[in-house]
């Protein structure tokens, strides 16, 4: 045993340090494609147990990979292979701390999962609007560190918009308190927006408080199929001048990424039914504050303009909550699809919204000219401009082969795409390993230099999850 595991199990308990036997969970990321090896996974319970670990490695020299729920996609929450580095995971750290009904705040501790944030303030017939495919394993401290997205940002904003306060401890053990539940505090630099989106590479988010809305007083959820990308952005206007705030979510899906979740999960009912003339379909989702009957009955306005207008080729409103969320859980199986059909390569990308439709026209026939028969699962977040724009082999070509032989190819026509319509590689799964070399050839030198000198002062040895983002 090490002098450093000895004081690892000082400091937390022998039993909350894992050398031994499958630690799979702990190395190996949610998509399979990364595998490192831990010198150890320690499991503290408490902030002064995080910074005890810290000063440890400090003291030995020791780089960190700082771990939630390691539901990632873009490999940043895993250790390499050297053997030598620390997994510190922060599921035992799984409190709520705080609600303060009055002031419309949460304090939850990093490793609380986000659905168990959501239940506690529903508790108080409050709403903790985050939401996300893996909320239920997924943890804030990683939503924090990725600046997450989600299905309400059109309404609600990233997580960071969704943060106050954080409590971080740095490289070296020390512990900044700033749990603030303040809307207003103008007293200097905004350290809380260094921490968030940081990837775990400046500090350990160990505690945030968040915001919270009062319960909408219903929540009605439509679907409608359109003829193109830009009807669909068309109709997303025309749902903002309706619905005004009272639309949290607008996410759309290409025909394919849908034939995807009937293949492999035919016991979900698509309730439109596939049409070759409207190959996109939008879900919409709107919250009331007074009463279904209202929302319903403006929705049901709203679709009705649309259809008039031709934007729409056929809509259907949910009738009941179970039929609401079985819309959402179609468009939740689409990443459950894909994984099920094979390796793909995913893109995450954002752009003006405007500029949407043009993009996937112009990418689409790219790819295709470049690989014929490729297949396009084009879905997301169209309400904040964020499209999952994933690359599925053609038919019977084997996918981890064409992952092997083409990802880069695919790559450079993507992201050239991306930047060519004034949009960003990343929208809310970060850069991790995946992105890393990417962001280096994309981003201004400027601001790559002002991010590494960041990273020089407030990590000078460079040990927070090394490799990652930088």
């Amino acid at each position: 045993m090490t002098p450093l595991v000895r004081e690892l199990e000082a400091a937390v308990g022998a039993a909350q340090v894992l050398r031994d036997g499958d630690l799979s969970a702990w190395e190996v990321d949610w998509r399979k494609r990364y595998r490192g090896r831990a010198l150890a996974v320690v499991r503290p319970a408490s902030t002064a147990e995080v910074a005890a670990v810290l000063r440890a490695c400090a003291e030995y020299g020791a780089s960190v990979v700082p771990q939630g729920g390691n539901t990632g996609l873009v490999g940043a929450s895993v250790p390499d292979a050297s053997g030598t580095q620390i997994v510190l995971s922060l599921s035992r750290l799984n409190r709520i701390r705080a609600i303060d009904g009055a002031n419309l705040t949460l304090t939850a501790e990093a490793g609380c999962v986000l659905q168990s944030v959501q239940e506690a303030a529903a508790k108080q017939n409050l709403l903790f609007p985050l939401s996300l495919a893996a909320e239920g394993s997924c943890t804030i401290g990683g939503n924090l560190a990725t600046n997450a997205g989600g299905t309400q940002v059109l309404r609600y904003g990233n997580a960071r918009d969704l943060c106050l306060g954080l409590e971080v401890v740095t490289p070296g053990g020390e512990v900044w308190h700033g749990l603030s539940g303040l809307r207003k505090d103008n007293t200097g630099y905004a350290l809380r927006d260094l921490y968030i989106g940081s990837e775990g590479t400046l500090g350990v988010i160990t505690a945030a408080t968040l915001k919270l809305w009062p319960r909408p007083a219903a929540v009605t959820t439509a679907m409608a199929s359109c003829a193109r990308l830009a009807d669909a952005v068309a109709l997303l206007d025309l749902s903002r001048s309706r619905l005004g705030a009272a639309l949290t979510g607008f996410e759309a899906m290409n025909e394919f990424s849908l034939a995807l979740v009937e293949r492999h999960f035919p016991q979900l009912r698509r309730p439109l039914a596939a049409n070759a003339a409207a190959p996109w379909t939008v879900l919409l989702e709107q919250s009331d504050s007074e009463g279904e009957a209202h929302a319903r009955s403006l929705f049901e306005a709203l679709l009705e303009a649309a259809l008039e207008r031709g934007l729409v080729a056929d809509a259907a409103v949910a009738e009941s909550i179970a039929q609401s969320r079985a819309m959402w859980h179609l468009r939740e199986s689409i990443p459950l699809a894909q994984a099920e059909e094979g390796l793909n390569i995913k893109h995450d990308i954002a752009l003006p919204v405007s500029r949407i439709a043009d993009f996937v026209a112009a990418t689409d026939a790219a790819l295709e000219r470049a690989f014929a028969g490729v297949r396009l699962v084009d879905f997301g977040h169209l309400g904040d401009g964020n499209l999952h724009y994933n690359v599925q082999a053609p038919e019977g070509v084997p996918a981890a082969d064409f992952l092997r032989d083409n990802e880069a190819a695919v790559n450079a026509i993507v992201y050239g795409a991306v930047l060519a319509h004034g949009g960003s590689i990343s929208a809310e799964h970060g850069i991790g390993a995946l992105k890393r070399d990417e962001l280096a050839r994309c981003k201004q030198p400027l601001a790559l230099d002002l991010m590494r000198r960041i990273k020089a002062a407030l990590d000078p040895d460079g040990r927070m999850n090394p490799g990652r983002l930088l």
